[in-house]
């Protein structure tokens, strides 16, 4: 039996030196032990020589180094696993098949790890990229018929930011004291134990992240095609086919490199808050000359309806939702005690003014009825105001969605790829790429269901089903902060928020959750809970007593030499 064992070992490694190419996989390779054996919850990382004797595995939670006499020395911080990943790399650059974004190969005795390449600037433009999205364009329209005056609905708008800010400062205090990558999924993990956090990875990764993204690229294909068809409503199938395009695309980008991803990000970020920067202009100059019998209708017949003023909120915090995008990805963020709180501190208040200006700009061109009866406020607006410039409009909407949807799949992509690497999802998913260092299996499992959920085509109820069960989570984070001020006394908080203010989120969130299902009991409510129940009842066989279902260990092998990944360990402290 070992003599097999050892016989596929070897034939595996050769699979995989022979995809990679390389010089050094000749040598050696990294694979996973549970890869080749049942037993799915054995995480080592194994070096394995060919054609030689078996190297001693190394944990998956500890970097190692190499002395000089060969043998492994484990380390205290990760320092020297990343001095000798440099030195490879720096050592192998000159192989032609390095473009600058990858490190050619696994070494070995390295564990493989995804790094911190997200500065501060890159931090901001995550949470700005990822939050002026879709939302300030599709959202304005459903919030004003629910609030049915421009006061409420501006006053909305500005609560819906200051609502962002405190639950974004509470996430900062979480995430400077909890610094690993998944946001929610590591806080009730910590708070709560290892059930909750199962659940919510188990929602998020198959509805949550994925939902966000197909509404995203929704919106994104039905901008372009109205640029094309303005006599007609565009055809459904075609906007359908764009969307399945911009997902493909956005997901090659992502694995092919992190920091193509955050260039990317970068770079639409700019040029979003650009067309922010115009549509706020127009309006201004609008206002300038006069034009404010819109805006002087104050909060002429305001609804008074509980549910109404609920569901407006769910539009609004939709267009505001990413605040807590930098929490997913704490492992990859450089000097994460400074950079997060200062990210959030810049980036929420930044999205929050530029949306109350532009919705005050669109008042200032449009009537209340108008932004009501249309579906692209954002292209009204642009055929009103802008004159021959109206054509860029549905530009910036393009613009604007890309990058949101490109900083969606990158978070989503790690949320899975953390609770994978915990145990709580299939294995595969917790691989990265052995050159590029990323976590490709995640990010096509996240792309590949927000394909399936772009077939109903409705923005609207997406939008709904998405709300009702986000903010069901946003207040267990709030409680788990809440409770780890008892529980966790004396861990460290190099940024810590009044307790008042997680309260008054977590008021706020049972509001949000509670308040349309007794105005209004949708079906898709029930849904909703009973996908989130269904949670507990495959907990209890799959991670509680690790039961694997059968060929996993074979579709796990064949999913590592397709596309040439290898077991991950996290990041290691600096």
């Amino acid at each position: 039996m070992r003599r097999r064992r050892s016989r596929r070992r070897r034939m595996g490694a050769r699979t995989i030196a022979r995809l990679t190419g390389s010089e050094t996989c000749d040598d050696h390779v990294i694979i996973q032990s549970s890869a080749l054996f049942p037993e799915r919850m054995v995480q080592h990382v194994t070096a394995l020589p060919i054609g030689g004797a078996e190297q001693p595995h190394h944990s998956l939670f500890k970097d190692t180094g190499v002395s000089d006499s060969g043998t492994t020395t484990p380390t205290s911080n990760g320092d020297d696993g990343s001095r000798s990943r440099s030195n490879s790399d720096d050592a192998t650059s000159s192989n032609p098949r390095n473009d600058g974004m990858e490190r050619n190969v696994s070494t070995p005795n390295d564990a493989l790890h995804l790094e911190r390449r997200v500065g501060l600037v890159s931090g901001v433009a995550l949470i700005v990229g990822t939050m002026i999205g879709s939302g300030i364009f599709v959202s304005p329209s459903t919030l004003l018929v629910k609030t049915k005056s421009p006061g409420l609905f501006l006053v909305i708008w500005a609560a819906c930011g200051i609502l962002s800010t405190l639950g974004a400062l509470s996430y900062a205090e979480l995430g400077t004291m909890i610094t690993e990558s998944g946001a929610e999924y590591a806080y009730y993990r910590h708070a709560f134990g290892s059930l909750p956090a199962f659940i919510f990875s188990w929602v998020c990764t198959l509805v949550l992240k994925p939902s966000q993204l197909a509404i995203i690229c929704l919106a994104f294909a039905k901008y372009t095609v109205e640029a094309f068809v303005s006599e007609c409503e565009p055809p459904i199938f075609i906007i359908q086919i764009l969307c399945v395009a911009i997902i493909g695309l956005i997901t090659f980008i992502n694995c092919f490199s992190v920091k193509l991803a955050t260039k990317v990000q970068n770079v639409f970020t700019a040029a979003k808050l650009v067309a922010i920067a115009i549509i706020i202009a127009g309006g201004l100059y609008m206002i300038g000359i006069g034009n404010t019998q819109y805006l002087s209708q104050g909060f002429e017949g305001s609804t008074t309806s509980f549910g109404d003023i609920a569901t407006a909120f769910y539009s609004g915090l939709w267009a505001y939702d990413g605040w807590n995008n930098l929490n997913y990805v704490t492992e990859e963020l450089k000097n994460p005690f400074v950079n997060l709180p200062r990210s959030i501190m810049i980036g929420i208040p930044l999205t929050t003014v530029c949306y109350v200006l532009v919705n005050v700009a669109y008042l200032a061109v449009l009537s209340p009825t108008e932004m009501m009866q249309s579906e692209a406020v954002a292209v009204t607006f642009g055929t009103r105001a802008l004159g021959a410039l109206a054509w860029l409009m549905p530009l910036a909407v393009c613009i604007s969605c890309f990058g949101s949807a490109n900083g969606t799949l990158f978070v989503g992509g790690r949320l899975c790829y953390v609770a994978s690497r915990e145990g709580h999802l299939v294995d595969v998913l917790s691989y990265v790429h052995i050159r590029r260092l990323t976590p490709s299996p995640a990010l096509l499992f996240n792309s590949a269901v927000a394909l399936m959920m772009i077939i109903p085509g409705d923005i609207a109820s997406l939008i709904d089903f998405f709300s009702f069960t986000a903010w069901i989570f946003y207040g267990a984070a709030m409680l788990a902060l809440i409770v780890m001020r008892f529980t966790k006394k004396d861990a460290p908080r190099p940024y810590k928020v009044p307790i008042i203010i997680p309260v008054i989120v977590l008021i706020i969130s049972v509001y949000l959750v509670i308040g349309p299902i007794v105005d209004n009991p949708k079906i898709e409510y029930l849904y909703a809970t009973l996908f989130i129940l269904a949670g507990f009842f495959l907990y209890i066989p799959f991670v509680y007593y690790k039961k694997v279902l059968p060929g996993m260990s074979y579709i796990t092998t064949f999913m590592q030499l397709l596309l040439e990944v290898a077991p991950s360990t996290a990041m290691a402290e600096d």
